[in-house]
C-alpha cells in the first residue's frame, strides 16, 4: 500500500471514529468539520465582536467594576485631569452626585433593554445604543457647567443600559456550561484591559491640553465617544445574532449546536413570547433574588475601585500623568488572574469555589489598605490594590456566568440576566443604585487613608460571599428535591414542555 492510501485510510478511520463518537453522545454527526473547529469558528465570531464593543462602552462609562461592569473609565481620569475645577464642582457632593445619576436609568431600563435585543435582533440593538452613547459621550465633553454634566450622565445612563446584561445574554446562549466560564471571563476581562488602555489613553489625550482650546479631560471625551459612535456602525453589520438565526452556520453545524445545547440546558425556546406576564413569571423563583444580591455585594466594591482608582494613587504623590501609568498595571494583572481562575473553574465543572477564594484575595488586599499607612508604604498600598483588582474582577464573572448559566431558555436567561444586573446596581431603598453607595464611599475628607471607603468594600464582599454560599444551598437543595420527586414518579416534560420551562423544569439540573 502506497503512503497515499495508508494516509487516506487513516483519515477515513479518524473520521469513522469520530462519527461513532458523536452518535453515541446523541448528537447529529458532523460530516464537514469537527466540535473543536465549529467552536473556534464560533469563538472568532462572538467574543472579539462583545469584547471590542463592552471594552469601549466600559471607557465611555463611568469607572466601574467589572460586572456592570461596562465600568465607565474616563470621568475619573477626566476627574484626575482637571474637569472638577473646570466645572467648578470642587466642592461639595456635586462631583459624586454627577456619578450617581448614571445609575438611575441604567437600572429602570435593565430588562425592557433586553426584550427589545430579543425583538429587534442583536446587531440592531446593541449597535443602536453603542452609536448613542458614543454620541453623548462626545457632548460630555463639550459640557461648560454641572447641569450639562448630569443631563449628558443622565443619557449616558439610558443608553449603556442594555450593553452588560445583553452581552451576557447573548453569550450564553451559545455555549454548554462547562465551556462558558472562559468566554465569559474573557469578554468580562475586556473591562479590565479598558482599564488599563483607558488609563494609558488618557495619560495620552491628557496631553492634547490646550488643542483648540479645549482642556485635556474634554478630549478624552470626545475622542473615546468619536471611536464608539465609529466602531457602532461598523459593528451593525458585523455583531452576531443567536443561534437559531446565525446565517454563517451551516444547517448541519446549526442542528449539532441546538442539540448540543438542549441536551445541557434544555431547549432555548426560541420562539417564546416576552410579555410582560412572562416576565414577572420568573421572579416567582427566590432564586433570581439571590442572583442580584451575588452580584449587588460585588458592584459597590467594584465601582468603588473602579471610579477612585486614579484618585487613590494620586494620593501617593504622583503627577496627573504618571498617576494614570501607574493605574495601568493593576488592571492588567486583573485580566491575567481572572482567565487563571476561568479555566480552573471550566476545567474542573465547579463555579462556588472560585467565587469564595477570589473574594478572599481581595478582602486580604483591602486588610492592607486599611492598616499600613504612610508614604514609607506606599510600595505596599500600591501592591495591595493589585490584590483588590485581580480579586474583585476574577469573583464577577464567575457569579455572572454562574448565575447565568443555570437560567434555561431565552425567556429567563434575558430577564433573570437583566435583572442581575441591574439589581446588582441598585440600592437597598431600591431608588437607585449600589454604584450610589460606592460614589459617597471614597469622599475627599478622607483621603489619603480612605478609611470608610474600605470598610464598606469589605463589608459587602462579605455580604456577597454570604449571598454566594446562600445560592449553594438553594441550587444543591433544588437538585435533591428533583431526584426525590423523579424517583417518586413525577412525570419528565417533553421537550417542548422543558423548553418554555426553562430551568424550572424536574429534569433540569443546576451547576455549582
Amino acid at each position: 500500500m502506497s503512503f497515499e492510501e495508508k494516509l487516506s485510510a487513516s483519515d477515513e478511520k479518524q473520521e469513522v471514529d469520530r462519527q461513532t463518537l458523536t452518535q453515541q453522545s446523541d448528537l447529529p454527526p458532523l460530516t464537514k468539520t469537527t466540535e473543536r473547529k465549529l467552536m473556534a469558528k464560533i469563538d472568532w465570531h462572538i467574543v472579539p465582536c462583545l469584547c471590542v464593543m463592552y471594552l469601549l462602552a466600559f471607557l465611555d462609562r463611568p469607572r466601574l467594576i467589572r460586572f456592570s461592569s461596562g465600568y465607565r473609565v474616563n470621568i475619573s481620569n477626566a476627574a484626575v485631569l482637571g474637569l472638577q475645577e473646570d466645572l467648578n464642582i470642587v466642592e461639595g457632593m456635586k462631583y459624586n452626585t454627577a456619578l450617581t445619576i448614571f445609575f438611575v436609568p441604567y437600572v429602570i431600563f435593565e430588562i425592557p433593554s433586553n426584550i427589545l435585543l430579543k425583538k429587534l435582533k442583536p446587531h440592531v440593538w446593541l449597535s443602536l445604543c453603542m452609536f448613542l452613547f458614543g454620541l453623548v459621550t462626545i457632548c460630555q465633553g463639550l459640557v461648560s457647567n454641572w447641569g450639562g454634566l448630569m443631563t449628558t450622565r443622565w443619557f449616558l445612563g439610558m443608553f449603556e443600559t442594555g450593553m452588560f446584561p445583553g452581552c451576557f445574554y447573548l453569550l450564553g446562549m451559545w455555549y454548554k456550561r462547562s465551556e462558558a466560564q472562559k468566554r465569559f471571563s474573557f469578554f468580562f476581562s475586556s473591562t479590565t484591559l479598558a482599564g488599563a488602555f483607558g488609563g494609558l489613553l488618557a495619560s495620552g489625550l491628557g496631553k492634547m491640553s490646550g488643542v483648540r482650546g479645549y482642556s485635556g479631560w474634554r478630549w478624552v471625551f470626545i475622542i473615546e465617544g468619536l471611536l464608539t459612535c465609529v466602531v457602532a456602525i461598523i459593528w451593525f453589520f458585523v455583531l452576531p445574532g443567536f443561534p437559531e438565526e446565525a446565517k454563517w452556520l451551516t444547517e448541519e453545524e446549526r442542528e449539532f449546536l441546538r442539540v448540543k445545547l438542549a441536551k445541557d440546558t434544555g431547549g432555548a425556546g426560541h420562539d417564546a413570547s416576552m410579555g410582560w406576564r412572562e416576565v414577572l413569571d420568573v421572579f416567582k423563583d427566590y432564586k433570581i433574588f439571590i442572583g442580584g444580591l451575588m452580584y449587588f455585594g460585588q458592584i459597590v466594591t467594584a465601582y468603588g475601585y473602579a471610579y477612585f482608582a486614579p484618585t487613590i494613587i494620586k494620593t501617593y504623590g504622583y503627577d496627573p500623568i504618571m498617576t494614570q501609568l501607574y493605574s495601568i498595571p493593576p488592571w492588567a494583572a486583573a485580566w491575567g488572574f481572572s482567565m487563571i481562575v476561568a479555566v480552573l473553574s471550566d476545567k474542573t465543572r465547579h463555579r462556588f469555589a472560585f467565587t469564595i477564594g477570589p473574594m478572599l484575595v481581595a478582602m486580604a488586599g483591602f486588610g492592607i489598605l486599611l492598616n499600613v499607612h504612610g508614604e514609607h508604604h506606599r510600595n505596599v498600598q500600591y501592591a495591595a490594590l493589585f490584590l483588590v483588582t485581580c480579586g474583585c474582577y476574577s469573583a464577577m464573572p464567575v457569579i455572572v456566568c454562574w448565575f447565568a448559566m443555570n437560567l434555561g431558555g431565552h425567556r429567563r436567561r434575558s430577564v433573570g440576566t437583566a435583572w442581575q444586573v441591574g439589581f446588582g446596581n441598585m440600592q437597598l431603598t431600591m431608588t437607585a443604585v449600589g454604584g450610589i453607595i460606592s460614589t459617597y464611599s471614597f469622599l475627599k475628607k478622607d483621603a489619603p487613608d480612605y478609611r470608610p471607603g474600605y470598610i464598606i468594600s469589605v463589608s459587602f464582599l462579605s455580604f456577597s460571599a454570604a449571598c454566594c454560599i446562600a445560592y449553594f444551598g438553594a441550587v444543591w437543595y433544588d437538585n435533591k428535591r428533583r431526584d426525590r420527586a423523579i424517583e417518586a414518579g413525577e412525570a419528565v416534560p417533553t421537550e417542548e414542555e422543558q423548553a418554555a420551562q426553562g430551568d424550572m423544569a424536574v429534569n433540569y439540573r443546576y451547576a455549582y
